[in-house]
């Protein structure tokens, strides 16, 4: 065994002026234990953005989802075609010949919806992140305005309306709709796990949705309220809250919902006609007894195309609107119900892959928000005509005349869409990401400080 040499004073040469400067060799640089050290920097530079940034590695982008596309397009075409025939005739007797004076907007609210929905389906979805806050603002803002006397304009009772000479009159509840999801999925996202607790999830989570709830409320405006509440609280579920946080509220929200019925005699006649509409025919039972007609009317096939409005027909108020879905049962019958019906369920399935596919915990919540609102807004006007809810002044998702709604719906569904064009194929439940609630395998923000939680399958090993 031969002796090593022992080493000798180290001689540093300064290079010639000029030559290129040498990066150190592996004979001059240790190895050891390097590559996890910069393993672990980088995860951390990850999992631990600044705070107030919004840092995320965008991933290569590819066509959105076209059936999703395929379907709403089919719903607004639906829409357009029965705006018109329920509305032609009686637009031909009361404005003087013109039988596109109901039809002939919409078809431009549904060109504006659809270039907003463009527009939104190239836009990067994480840029909603950095308006969130000042979109929810501006929300609040002009659900306030429309209380202020001389913007608001009163339509059947209810301050809804906010009318600023000589733009048109616009909905500011529909637009709060999109700004409390964008809110609430950054604001969750941003939680983490903390959502599950008290003082963290439950009381910050009521004190963001209050004020866009009360001010809608107080319009009043019970069915947008219903939407509202019924969408912040599946987010709030899907984000990570547990059963034992909606227990505690729930007898506080049956509570709060007696109050308002109780106290508002408007709200009231609306639940006592639902329990028994035929007691007033003529009167507050109308609305529901000939929607419940016109559907009875349509049979299996309906009674064909613009025959709603013939003799024999059975006049259906706010046909063109609140009451579109009977117009359809009536002139296509049960195979154009359950054609729409499908339609929402196809835009509900596909929301749901974009969601549980989407390319962080942002891009899910956002995606289960969107679908979670549209499919809520078609479930209780659809409940609405058939008499399984109350009387509610909202409109059918794309089908029912109103400018206000379908640009704003048309303008989810672009975030819908520009989160599909980054979702990741996926084999099976399990190759999903890390951060996964436990026993239902729920998607599930990161935990608190950026660190996502580990697979189930990576505790058991």
């Amino acid at each position: 065994m031969t002796a090593r040499p022992a080493a000798g004073p180290v001689v540093r040469r300064r290079a010639p002026a000029g030559a290129a400067r040498r990066l150190p060799t592996t004979a001059t640089l240790p190895l050891d234990g390097l590559a996890p050290r910069l393993t672990g920097l980088l995860g951390t530079l990850v999992a631990r953005p600044e705070r107030g940034r919004v840092t995320s590695i965008q991933r290569p982008r590819h066509a959105p989802d076209y059936v999703l596309l395929v379907a709403i397009m089919a719903l607004t075409a639906i829409g357009i075609l029965m705006v018109y025939s329920s509305s032609g005739v009686r637009a031909y007797v009361s404005q003087q010949g013109d039988s596109m004076a109901m039809v002939g907007p919409q078809l431009l609210w549904a060109c504006l919806g659809i270039v907003a929905m463009v527009v939104t389906m190239r836009v990067d979805y994480r840029w909603w992140r950095m308006v969130s806050l000042p979109f929810y603002a501006v929300a609040i803002g002009l659900l306030v305005l429309v209380l202020v006397p001389g913007f608001g304009v009163e339509v059947g009772g209810s301050a809804r309306w906010l009318q600023i000479h000589p733009l048109p009159a616009v909905h500011p509840a529909e637009l709060a709709k999109l700004a409390l999801v964008v809110y609430l999925a950054h604001w969750m996202a941003n939680r983490g796990r903390r959502i599950g607790s008290i003082r963290d999830g439950t009381i910050p989570f009521l004190l963001l949705v209050a004020p866009i709830i009360f001010l809608v409320l107080k319009e009043p405006d019970l069915g947008t309220t219903g939407v509202l509440t019924l969408t912040a609280f599946i987010l709030f579920w899907v984000a990570g809250a547990n059963l034992w946080q909606f227990a505690l509220l729930l007898p506080a929200g049956l509570a709060a919902l007696a109050v308002v019925i109780v106290g508002n005699a408007y709200q009231a006649s609306r639940i006592t006609t639902f329990l028994d509409p035929w007691k007033d025919p003529l009167g507050a039972g109308f609305h529901t007894i000939q929607g419940l007609l016109a559907l009875g009317l349509g049979g299996v096939f309906g009674a064909g195309l613009g025959q709603s409005t013939q003799a024999g027909g059975v006049v259906v108020p706010n046909a063109f609107n609140d009451f579109i879905f009977a117009v359809i049962g009536e002139e296509f019958g049960l195979v154009g119900g359950v054609l729409v019906v499908c339609l929402f369920l196809i835009v509900g399935y596909q929301g749901l892959r974009i969601a549980l596919n989407a390319p962080d915990t942002f891009g899910g919540l956002l995606a289960t928000g969107i679908t979670g609102w549209l499919l809520v807004q078609a479930f209780v006007n659809i409940g609405v005509v058939v008499n399984l809810l109350p009387i509610t002044g909202i409109t059918l998702p794309f089908v029912s005349a109103g400018g206000s709604s379908l640009v704003v719906s048309f303008a989810a569904v672009g975030i819908l869409l520009s989160i599909s064009r980054e979702t990741q194929a996926r084999g099976t439940w399990n190759d999903a990401d890390p951060d996964r609630r436990r026993w239902i395998r729920r998607p599930h923000p990161s935990r608190a400080g950026g660190r996502p939680s580990p697979a189930r399958g990576a505790r058991a090993r």
